[in-house]
This record gives structure tokens, C-alpha cells and sequence, in this order.
């Protein structure tokens, strides 16, 4: 599946589970002290659809839940990790049961959305820590904490998402509650800002080829104000001897004039000081020098072009069977990716990355939770490619997403990949039995 280079390519992988389930029964956990409050927080309610556990017998509660979002730091820059913690102080359920509960038995999961300069979720989850809960009586406030990190400048907000009570008394159980009409109301907004010191320099030719010898219009914005700037050819990764030294003016700002004359030169560079640096260059722009070199008398002189291609992606199929596991027992369900071929036929000098995230996994008696599935990536590169790809970490894929495999930037990059994964469902005991399925989106940009 092709398209440009810069539009993302995107797949979608159903992963079917035959496994044995059953949705459970809810708990409650401790508000978090005021004082870990460091941003201000808007308690908000919002209607909630909470499944009580199938053995309790009582049928889907539809009520109210109060809820208010927290963040460590609500103007953080981009690269920043956020702390979020998302308090229940009122849940939409309660103890279905006359049974009274034990105190510590109750563990909160759940989503927080966000919305703003950075959509997407966070996944949050907290301690295994309740007081007692009388029969019949409402579950008692609890939090969950996840954390995240700023990709985006300006204004992020976060609204309270989807909560699910587990408890492990008698029984593993489950009481998930969703919210009815998405999104929950904003609890919380934080302000993200560029991280200072980024490097903003740039590079433009006034044209882009010309004849060996010729002189080409340079000219550079964002650099220190009244530096050196060593304006330079390149071949490839190297430099050629075609390089020249301007200043800065005041505003940062310069103008040259080079004169290109080596035949292999392919862009032009800018770059404070008398070496390259990735934090103080600019480039390279795009410049190709026309050869007029004189045929020799009763000669035929030959051209040719190498034209640049686009990114892609193939995979070798769209359906992973994981292995099934028991009622009452849960555990892992396991798999392998299909194969998925990445060609990069661009020939410039951008890297790639393929990441993907996946669904919750829907069944009979519910849902599993998206969080539950991990992977370990792997990528193998191709004989004779410019590039090498690496593998990304191991880990929860989950709804915010991972990355499977990726290749850096570099002054030439391309080549063909295989990546690929081994997968693991992690499916609490006693899940509904019946066929859970997910869907696994990656996504090559």
C-alpha cells in the first residue's frame, strides 16, 4: 500500500482471541491527598454505563460519576513527561452484593482523554487499596495515575474517560463503567510551550542547479546574531572544498554568495564555527550542478537520472490467532505479527518510523483491556541498504501507541526492512468465555 512520503500509510490488524472470561465485580480506592495537587483541578460529572458482574445478576447501572483530572505541571515544554491522576470521587456503582467487601482488594484502570494540541489517551491505574465496603453500600472514591509526554505545543485538555473496579476477593471480578456520551467535560487544561534552545536555523537557495563555477544566492535566518557562518557544499555526508565564511547581522540573518564548483556537490549547508554541528547547521538544500564539460570531438556523451521513489508498506496478512487460555485461570494469549515489509525508495535524508496502537478487545462478557497487550518488537534490514533499522522496546502497545520499528535520519537513507512482532494478551482470570477481538492500527510516517 503506497502513497507520497509524506502522507502517513495505515493497516489495521484484527486480532481474534478465543479465551475464557467473565466481566467482574467492582471496589474503591482513597482520594489522593491535596497536597499532591499541584495544578487546579474542575470536579466534573458526567453519565456513566457501569456493568455490574454477570454472577452478581443485577442488571447495567446507569448513573452519574464525579470526577476531577490533576496534573505535576500544567505549562510543561514539549518533551516534558506529565503526571495525571485521576480522582473518582463519587462512582456511578456500588457493593451489588449484601456481602460486605474487605478493605485492600479493589485496583482502579481506566482512560483519561485528551483533547486540544495533543489528542489522544493516557492510561492511569492505581493502587490495590480500599477500606471495608459495606453490602449494598456505594463503592468509596479512588485514583489512578498514568503519565504522558508532550509532543504538541498549546493548549492540551484532559476530561475523565472510561474506569473499570477490579477486585480479587473470592473471585477475580470486574465492574467497568463507561462514559455514555464522549467525551467526559474538561477537568483540567495545561498550556505546553516549545522547549527552549530548539534549533530554528534555516537554509534557502535562490536556485536549485547550475553550471560548474557558478554562483548560488545563500541565505540563513535564526542563526546567533553577528556569528561566524561557514556556508559550505556538500556531497553526500562529506563536504566539498566549495565553502565560504559569512557574519551574522543582528537579527540573525545572512546572505551569500557561493560559488559551486564541484561536479559531485548535491546541497549546501550553513553552520555557526568551523565544523558541522546537528544544533548550530542548517541544510542541506537541494542544489545539483549541471555538467557542460565539452564532448571531445567523435564522442557521444550518456546521462542518465536516478529517480527518487516513495515510503511504503506491505503486510503478509491482516488476522493473528492467539493462543486461547483457560476460565477461572486467565494468563497470557500469545502470537506473532504477520511480517510487514517497509520499503524506502525516497533516497533523501529522513529516517521512518512505524508505530502502532490497538483497540480494547471486545467479546461476549465485555472487553479487555487495550493496555493488556504487549509486544516485543524486531526489524531486519536488507542487504545493502543505506539504512538500518532498529526495533523498538518492549512493552504495553495499548491505546496511546508504540513503536515497532523505525530508522534514523541520516545524509542518505533508504533500503528495505522486515519488521515484526511477538504479541501477549494478558487475560484476567475468569473473563466471559467466548472470541475477544482487537484491532492493531500501524501507522508508517
Amino acid at each position: 500500500m503506497a502513497s507520497l512520503p509524506s502522507t502517513p500509510r495505515r493497516r489495521r490488524w484484527a486480532a481474534l482471541l478465543g479465551v475464557s472470561a467473565l466481566v467482574a465485580t467492582g471496589g474503591g480506592f482513597l482520594a489522593p491527598s491535596a497536597a499532591a495537587r499541584v495544578a487546579t483541578a474542575q470536579a466534573v460529572d458526567f453519565p456513566t454505563h457501569c456493568v455490574p458482574p454477570p454472577i452478581s445478576g443485577i442488571p447495567p447501572i446507569d448513573g452519574t460519576t464525579s470526577a476531577e483530572i490533576t496534573v505535576d505541571n500544567a505549562a510543561p515544554k514539549v518533551g516534558d513527561t506529565v503526571t495525571v491522576t485521576y480522582t473518582v470521587t463519587e462512582p456511578a456503582a456500588g457493593n451489588p452484593v449484601d456481602l460486605a467487601l474487605p478493605a485492600d482488594i479493589m485496583t482502579p484502570t481506566g482512560k483519561v482523554t485528551l483533547g486540544g494540541a495533543q489528542p489522544g489517551s493516557v492510561t492511569v491505574a492505581g493502587p490495590k487499596k480500599n477500606p471495608p465496603v459495606p453490602g449494598k453500600a456505594p463503592f468509596p472514591a479512588f485514583s489512578m495515575t498514568g503519565a504522558f509526554t508532550v509532543t504538541a505545543p498549546g493548549s492540551i485538555t484532559l476530561s475523565p474517560g472510561d474506569y473499570n473496579i477490579h477486585t480479587s476477593y473470592i473471585m477475580e471480578l470486574d465492574t467497568p463503567c463507561t462514559v455514555t456520551n464522549p467525551p467526559a467535560p474538561v477537568s483540567q487544561t495545561i498550556v505546553a510551550t516549545e522547549q527552549p534552545g530548539a534549533n530554528e536555523r534555516s537554509v534557502q537557495l535562490g536556485t536549485a542547479s547550475g553550471k560548474p563555477g557558478d554562483q548560488v544566492t545563500v541565505t540563513g535566518a535564526k542563526f546567533t546574531p553577528l556569528a561566524d557562518v561557514t556556508v559550505a557544499g556538500r556531497a553526500g555526508a562529506a563536504e566539498t572544498a566549495d565553502k565560504m565564511t559569512v557574519k551574522a547581522s543582528a537579527a540573525g540573518t545572512f546572505t551569500a554568495r557561493l560559488t559551486v564548483a564541484d561536479k559531485a556537490t548535491t546541497g549546501v549547508v550553513a553552520y555557526e564555527g568551523t565544523a558541522w554541528s546537528d544544533d548550530k547547521g542548517a541544510g542541506p538544500a537541494a542544489y545539483t550542478v549541471v555538467d557542460d564539460t565539452p564532448v571531445p570531438a567523435n564522442s557521444q556523451k550518456l546521462t542518465t537520472a536516478v529517480a527518487a521513489g516513495t515510503l511504503s508498506m506491505t503486510q503478509a496478512g491482516d488476522t493473528v490467532q492467539l493462543t486461547s487460555v483457560d476460565f477461572g485461570k486467565g494468563g497470557a494469549a500469545t502470537g506473532d505479527l504477520h511480517a510487514v515489509t517497509v520499503k524506502d525508495f525516497r533516497g533523501g535524508p529522513a529516517g521512518w518510523s512505524l508505530t502502532g496502537k490497538v483497540t480494547d478487545f471486545t467479546g461476549p462478557g465485555g472487553k479487555i483491556d487495550a493496555g493488556r497487550l504487549s509486544w516485543t518488537p524486531a526489524c531486519a534490514t536488507k542487504a545493502g541498504s543505506p539504512s538500518t533499522c532498529a526495533a523498538g522496546s518492549a512493552g504495553a502497545v495499548g491505546t496511546a501507541g508504540a513503536t515497532l520499528a523505525s530508522t534514523p535520519d541520516g545524509a542518505l537513507t533508504g533500503g528495505e526492512f522486515t519488521a515484526g512482532a511477538k504479541v501477549t494478551l494478558d487475560v484476567p482470570a475468569f473473563t466471559a468465555p467466548g472470541a475477544y477481538s482487537g484491532v492493531l492500527t500501524l501507522t508508517l510516517t
